[in-house]
């Protein structure tokens, strides 16, 4: 039902594709489809996600194909403390993740700054929305989940992955037994004693954290994650000098780049998903700050207030979103060199 509900949905985009900037009424408009199947899928601010897309220079045709049932979806496991569900697309490229009504709430609510955010900063780690949709079977309750671009994409020759938040309380997964196929995302203190070997692309990184973690605080968030996954590079993929710099392009078209300085913009490798990856002299990262959607509201300012009694002296999730922003900023600091 799902990728039935998703490849019609994305046929509207491919039949009315986007022109001009976003409206307010691109915003807030709701597309309900009803499929014979006995399900409702709806679409939440549908030319703006499509304007997006089109702005990462994704083809719609081949977004259509990769969502839709020409392949089975690939469940994912995740230690994550949440009950959301997670998938990928059959190709990887996408994966999707079922999210709570309040948690969408705050997606759309933030939708306008955050492609602003994206305009200003063509190159930020922020993960790349590609949409946010809700899904009712007959006259069953009403889920909602987001498409986004994977982190992990291409996975072909990923070793480790790591959820990071920069604290210490329940940061630690089991690693799996050698030889065993199961894909685990690893946590914070699985990464104790390691470090990411950035070379000259290290104070990109630094900077680039800070702008993206300075406009999470300014939208009251904690709780997001930096994605990072390593990949050895061949010896012929080592000091490449085929990069090329990517102009990105904006819901106004190409980047006005007279000032690539402010942009914080650096040579992208000439990969899939080159947003999301930065060479070091032996290692190829994937990195990409993810969970975009919990308010720092009543109900974490009094986990807050528990935690620190519960955790005397112990660094734990919920903090406030400068000294959240802050600490990431930190770790990225103690651990690139």
């Amino acid at each position: 039902m799902m990728q039935a509900g998703l490849w019609a949905a994305t046929q509207v985009s491919i039949d009315h594709p986007p022109t001009g900037s976003p409206t307010q009424e691109d915003f807030s408009e709701v597309l309900t489809q009803v499929h014979e199947e006995g399900f409702e899928m709806g679409t939440l601010a549908g030319p703006v996600f499509a304007q997006l897309r089109r702005n990462l220079g994704l083809v719609e045709e081949d977004y259509q194909a990769a969502l839709g049932p020409c392949g089975p979806y690939l469940q994912f496991f995740s230690t994550s403390k949440s009950k959301a569900s997670f998938f990928l697309t059959h190709d990887q490229r996408f994966f999707l993740k079922t999210q709570r009504r309040r948690e969408v709430q705050v997606l759309l609510a933030h939708l306008p700054r955050y492609v602003q955010h994206l305009l200003r900063h063509p190159q930020s780690l922020l993960a790349r929305l590609l949409g946010v949709h809700s899904l009712r079977v007959a006259q069953g309750k009403k889920k909602y989940f987001i498409v986004m671009q994977s982190v992990f994409y291409p996975t072909g020759r990923i070793a480790e992955r790591y959820d990071i938040k920069g604290c210490e309380v329940n940061r630690w997964v089991d690693p799996v037994p050698e030889g065993s196929h199961l894909v685990l995302v690893l946590k914070d203190l699985n990464f104790q004693g390691k470090t990411i070997k950035l070379g000259s692309q290290r104070s990109w990184l630094a900077h680039q954290i800070e702008l993206d973690t300075t406009f999470l605080r300014e939208l009251n968030l904690v709780d997001y994650s930096l994605l990072m996954a390593f990949q050895t590079l061949h010896q012929d993929e080592q000091h490449q000098s085929s990069s090329i710099f990517c102009m990105a392009r904006s819901v106004h078209g190409v980047q006005n780049l007279q000032d690539p300085g402010a942009q914080n913009l650096r040579l992208l490798p000439h990969v899939p998903n080159a947003l999301h990856i930065l060479d070091g002299p032996e290692q190829r990262y994937f990195l990409g700050l993810v969970d975009l959607a919990t308010v720092y509201g009543l109900r974490k300012r009094l986990e807050h207030l528990w935690k620190t009694l519960r955790y005397r002296g112990r660094s734990f999730s919920t903090v406030s979103p400068a000294c959240y922003a802050r600490r990431l900023c930190q770790w990225v600091e103690a651990h690139t060199e």
